[in-house]
């Protein structure tokens, strides 16, 4: 028997209830996100895919989302599975007011094993690589 605690294993209702929280970042739903942050829901719990919530809003495109995120402090460099961090999201999809949200949060752009500068770079994301340059 090992010593080393093991994972929490949610039920199949804890798991939609994560998941429809998820869906109120990934929608845009803030005050609804807001309440459920309130109500006790982790700030900065991963989903499946290691996302949080700050990632999954920034990924999503919604900046006023991500901007009542990081006034809850989410961790703004979390890295989910694949090595992305939330500035990096905005990168890949070129939103520049959510990259500037977080840089001005103090995202940093060379965070994550794909950082948002590489990734600026790769997918010709010229605003977003000037952006991360004049940091």
């Amino acid at each position: 028997m090992s010593d080393q605690p093991q994972p929490h294993q949610y039920s199949e209702h804890e798991l939609a209830v994560i998941e429809g929280v998820f869906d109120l970042a990934r929608g845009g739903r803030t005050s609804e996100l807001l309440e459920m942050l309130d109500s006790g829901f982790p700030l900065d719990l991963a989903n499946a895919r290691g996302d949080t919530l700050l990632i999954v809003a920034a990924y999503a495109e919604q900046p006023g989302t991500v901007g009542a995120l990081i006034e809850r402090g989410a961790a703004i460099d979390a890295e989910n599975a694949m090595g992305q961090t939330a500035l990096s999201c905005a990168a890949f999809r070129g939103n520049a007011e959510i990259a500037q949200t977080l840089l001005d949060a103090g995202a940093d752009p060379e965070a994550g094993h794909q950082p948002a500068l590489a990734i600026a770079r790769q997918f010709g994301r010229a605003e977003i690589e000037t952006l991360l340059l004049e940091r």
